[in-house]
């Protein structure tokens, strides 16, 4: 019923033709990352499009017909600000801003998450550093988002991106449990005027006292709201109007729960359609790439047999 386009590469920047020719011919083949063994993802009962993006921009000239043939969808845009060496392939930061904004007056607000993610120390950028960049984005980002999603570097539970890290000379620093809390309280207050509400993605760390939820990526409550007329994906998230014309959940919705994410992981079910080692912009904290040639051979692969 949902996509998930994709957790594992930037298909909007990198693997939009192919995702149109793919969505024409009504289904995907994946390799298992862990077995490589393939399996077929059939696009049939597809409802909802998740959009995991750094840049949509070769995305936006393909929305109306998104909009004709697969309306459901919703944009998790990450937009950090990290210097070269951390990110070292994405747009340059003030046209970032400006496609966000874009794509926000083009589909709505609540459609376009904002993802400061993940938030990371270093040797060269402390706590007060990283809560400057998020306010200095906040400010140009009000009014075109509903809300922040962000979490902690988890470094040292991820080897792939311990490596690339030490590949590219980044001095890392892990998160203390004060820090995380002071990040909460600074974040709480950047946003505190803004209509911008702010969630964690797959943290443990309960905020809530500093307004600051878990988020779900995948998230059944925001498809309620912006989709409520497509009654199969309304089945399928078990809810119906009652005689007030609200939605009541039918059953629990810890059953929609994605059992395949991490135990905080708080996203319902989907089927993700991308492939590790397969994004150009080789993020340094990035868990999925781990050979700058190997992404570079995929991508020319990939692109090539649209």
């Amino acid at each position: 019923m949902i996509i998930s386009a994709s957790r594992a590469t930037d298909i909007p920047a990198y693997y939009s033709d192919w995702f149109v020719n793919r969505l024409k011919e009504g289904f995907v083949i994946r390799k298992n990352p862990f077995n490589q063994k393939p399996y077929k993802i059939s696009f049939d009962n597809m409802r909802v499009i998740v959009f995991w993006t750094k840049n949509p921009v070769p995305l936006l000239p393909k929305l109306d017909w998104f909009d004709r043939h697969f309306p459901n969808y919703y944009f998790q845009y990450t937009l950090n600000d990290y210097p070269r060496n951390i990110e070292p392939r994405v747009l340059e930061f003030q046209k970032r801003i400006e496609t966000f904004i874009r794509l926000s007056e083009r589909i709505g607000k609540e459609k376009v998450i904002w993802r400061f993610d993940p938030l990371l120390l270093t040797d060269k950028i402390n706590l007060e550093q990283l809560l400057m960049k998020i306010e200095n984005i906040a400010n140009q980002l009000q009014g075109y988002t509903d809300k922040l999603v962000f979490s902690f570097a988890d470094i040292e539970n991820y080897r792939k991106v311990r490596n690339n890290l030490k590949r590219t000379a980044i001095n890392y620093k892990n998160f203390t449990r004060e820090e995380m809390l002071s990040a909460a309280k600074g974040i709480a207050e950047i946003l505190r005027n803004k209509k911008i509400k702010a969630a964690t993605c797959a943290e443990a760390i309960d905020l809530s006292s500093f307004g600051i939820l878990h988020n779900k990526c995948i998230d059944d409550e925001l498809m309620i709201k912006l989709f409520p007329y497509d009654k199969k994906l309304m089945n399928f998230l078990g809810v119906k109007k009652n005689e007030k014309d609200i939605f009541v959940r039918e059953f629990d919705a810890g059953k929609l729960k994605d059992k395949g994410q991490r135990k905080e992981c708080g996203c319902v079910k989907s089927k993700d359609i991308g492939s590790y080692n397969t994004c150009p912009s080789m993020c340094s904290y990035c868990y999925a790439v781990s050979n700058e040639k190997i992404v570079l051979k995929n991508y020319d692969k990939i692109n090539k047999n649209i």
